[in-house]
């Protein structure tokens, strides 16, 4: 059974509409930072809205079209560096940045050479002199936004191999250094890193709540297989006591067919004495085989008798007096008339469903009710909404329930309706039919 809903009125429970309403932008852009791209992935390309998505390339195509004409201005004017070669640099050291949504590393090995060539002629510029080198304002801007680039995008080794060249570059360049200029390559390498520190760790924080996330499913998935396995185990066990009764019952009577039956020719006694080994060998191989299901049960497990429709009585007189209020409607002849597999699933079903509505409903009415006809026994329980007074024993379940209720149904080729009622109860209805159904195909597909 689930958690009954609070009789609170929907008008009173709902929440404000700016709560409802969709995360603000900014919230939405962190999300999107955080959210490492893959491989051959553009930079938000996991991002839920369009515009997150087209983020990248306005803002790289914004920084292209603003530095390209900065970039020649200030060659051509305060560097003397000619109108050809600054247009030149211009160019080279700036378009490469509209690869940096898609490809960023190559844009990067583009637009480092392009700034080294650029540091290198402007070592002949006439005023050269009072201005910044190997790196000018607009390398920097540049440079940068393509360190945020790289950041979010590659690995950590990549990063830091990134960031040493780009110190040694500008090592290597200081050794041709012009008399009277600004040195910039030690400004650009704290800046590089402190940037590519900071979208690193921010790469790296959306690639742990990635990888939670997937272990979360991974964990969640193995939960639910052991649930079913577990309940499988607990069917297989009992089917095994059922079963194995049976199994006894025909070596006692196929072993003093003789001594009942006096007279037997020969052959007819060798008959009954094969069938009785062959009972004993099969149920041997099933004792064996439910050996590791068992477990340390074997040796010190529970030997009373499987429970079925006829202990009905006494489970809903136990829940009563715990506090539960229970109605039983059972037909006459119901527990003689169902084989054993039926019997035994119908009690757990009704004993899981009672056991839901004291941990999930308590104090809700419930009803249980038992019939049958020549096909069929139907099992039903249902309950109400709990008193408001009562809190829940459980906020949510391990959802054994359920799985054990649809396994037992499934063994026995019925059917199972579970869900709420319109008035905050629940309902479980199943369906076991009289008559063996074979369900090979089933477990196959």
């Amino acid at each position: 059974m689930s958690k009954t809903p609070s009789r609170t009125p929907r008008s009173k429970t709902r929440p404000p509409a700016s709560a409802a309403r969709a995360p603000r932008a900014p919230s939405q852009l962190a999300v999107a930072l955080r959210t490492p791209a893959r491989a051959a992935e553009p930079l938000f390309a996991q991002a839920p809205k369009t515009w997150q998505r087209m983020l990248p390339y306005a803002v790289t195509a914004v920084c292209v079209l603003s530095l390209l004409p900065v970039t020649i201005v200030v060659l051509t004017n305060d560097y003397r560096a000619g109108g050809g070669w600054a247009g030149a640099l211009g160019v080279a050291q700036t378009v490469p940045l509209l690869l940096a949504a898609t490809r960023p590393l190559p844009a990067w090995g583009m637009v480092l050479l392009a700034d080294t060539v650029g540091a290198v002629v402007l070592t002949q510029a006439d005023q050269v002199a009072r201005h910044a080198w190997p790196w000018t304002p607009m390398v920097i801007v540049g440079y940068l936004l393509l360190m945020a680039c790289l950041g979010l995008r590659e690995s950590i080794r990549t990063l830091v191999g990134v960031w040493l060249v780009t110190g040694v570059t500008g090592v290597v360049l200081g050794f041709s250094q012009p008399d009277g200029v600004i040195n910039t390559a030690a400004l650009l390498f704290v800046l590089s890193g402190v940037v590519l520190a900071l979208t690193g760790a921010l790469r790296g924080l959306g690639d742990a709540r990635y990888k939670i996330a997937e272990q979360e499913s991974i964990s969640e998935a193995e939960r639910a297989r052991r649930t079913l396995l577990e309940e499988r185990a607990r069917i297989a066990r009992e089917l095994h006591d059922v079963v194995a009764h049976h199994m006894s019952v025909i070596t006692v009577q196929a072993d003093s067919a003789p001594y009942r039956l006096p007279g037997m020719d020969r052959p007819v006694q060798e008959e009954f004495a094969a069938i009785a080994a062959s009972a004993r060998e099969s149920l041997g191989e099933m004792r064996r085989l439910l050996t590791v299901l068992r477990g340390d049960e074997a040796n010190g497990g529970d030997l009373a008798p499987q429970p079925g429709i006829g202990r009905l009585q006494q489970l809903v007189e136990a829940t009563v007096r715990a506090g539960q209020p229970v109605e039983l409607a059972l037909a006459a002849g119901a527990a003689d008339t169902a084989p054993p597999a039926v019997d035994l699933s119908a009690y757990r079903i009704v004993q899981e469903a009672l056991a839901n509505v004291v941990r999930h409903a308590p104090g809700a009415p419930t009803r249980v009710s038992v019939t049958f006809d020549a096909e069929e026994v139907l099992v039903l329980v249902v309950n109400g909404p709990a008193r408001d007074a009562v809190v829940a024993l459980e906020a949510s379940g391990t959802g054994h329930g359920l799985v054990g209720m649809r396994e037992r149904v499934r063994l026995t080729g019925g059917t199972l309706d579970t869900g709420p009622l319109p008035d905050g109860g629940f309902r479980v209805a199943a369906r076991l039919p009289l008559t063996a159904v074979d369900t090979t195909d089933e477990d196959a597909s």
